[in-house]
């Protein structure tokens, strides 16, 4: 398979603030994404195609169909809560029965196809456990067995990923990893392999789930636990590659 098509949901926020100034206040709101370089990597030189649903676009827009899902080899949901793929507008707005898309989801990896999640505050289970991956029906597709609770693992001063296992993810990658910032917190499920741990706990972890492919890695694709020192390391564009090709079979 040549120039895999990936679908990223996710991996943006929007953030308003407010200035005060004296006596006077006002508010500015701005759209803010943490996945220039993880895109950047894999469609560089034509590698593949890359196709970003915002996270405000996905509860609305969020593939809602068999067909839709097959339009692409490789599915990754970064920092997006399962919520957001549970309550469609039509429900969440006006009280209407819609399809479960992490069930299809679930069915589409079974089924063949690529899946992946990258950690954050709303990924696994996230932060307060607010992303709930760990009760949906994508947990059945997960390399990971979630907490229920909160997650999240601040590093402040860093730690650096250490490679446990050979595997053709990480296969002719720099041998001296930058460090990473945090991490969700996540035991590996029964069957699935761990290539990569931060601070003694799995970071990358892999596993054939029916005829597809799943992986988790429990850092970011950007700041704040992934600093521009590793998205900027040769190994970045190594390892995204590395995993898109391993997902997708294109190897």
């Amino acid at each position: 398979m040549n120039n895999p098509k990936v679908l990223l949901a996710g991996e943006t926020w929007i953030t308003q603030a407010t200035h005060i100034k004296g006596v006077d206040s006002f508010t500015t709101s701005s759209l803010e994404s943490g996945a220039e370089a993880f895109i950047k990597v894999l469609t560089d030189d034509g590698f593949c195609t890359v196709d970003h649903l915002m996270g405000h676009d996905v509860p609305k827009d969020f593939p809602a169909s068999a067909d839709a899902l097959s339009a692409y080899d490789v599915i990754v949901l970064s920092d997006i809560g399962s919520r957001s793929f549970l309550l469609h507008p039509d429900t969440w707005l006006s009280g209407k029965p819609t399809v479960d898309r992490l069930e299809l989801l679930r069915d589409w990896v079974k089924g063949g196809g690529g899946f992946a999640m990258v950690g954050g505050y709303l990924s696994f289970q996230g932060l307060d456990g607010a992303a709930r991956y760990g009760t949906s029906a994508l947990a059945d597709v997960l390399p990971a067995v979630l907490q229920e609770r909160d997650d999240c693992v601040e590093v402040p001063a860093g730690a650096t990923p250490v490679v446990e296992a050979g595997h053709e993810i990480v296969d002719g990658m720099p041998p001296d990893w930058p460090i990473l910032l945090g991490y969700n917190r996540f035991r590996p499920r029964p069957g699935a392999d761990i290539v990569c741990t931060l601070n003694g706990d799995p970071l990358l972890t892999v596993m054939e789930a029916g005829q597809g492919r799943s992986l988790a890695w429990a850092s970011d694709m950007g700041p704040h636990w992934c600093p521009d020192t590793f998205t900027s390391w040769a190994g970045f564009r190594n390892l995204w590659r590395g995993a898109v090709t391993w997902l997708s079979r294109s190897n």
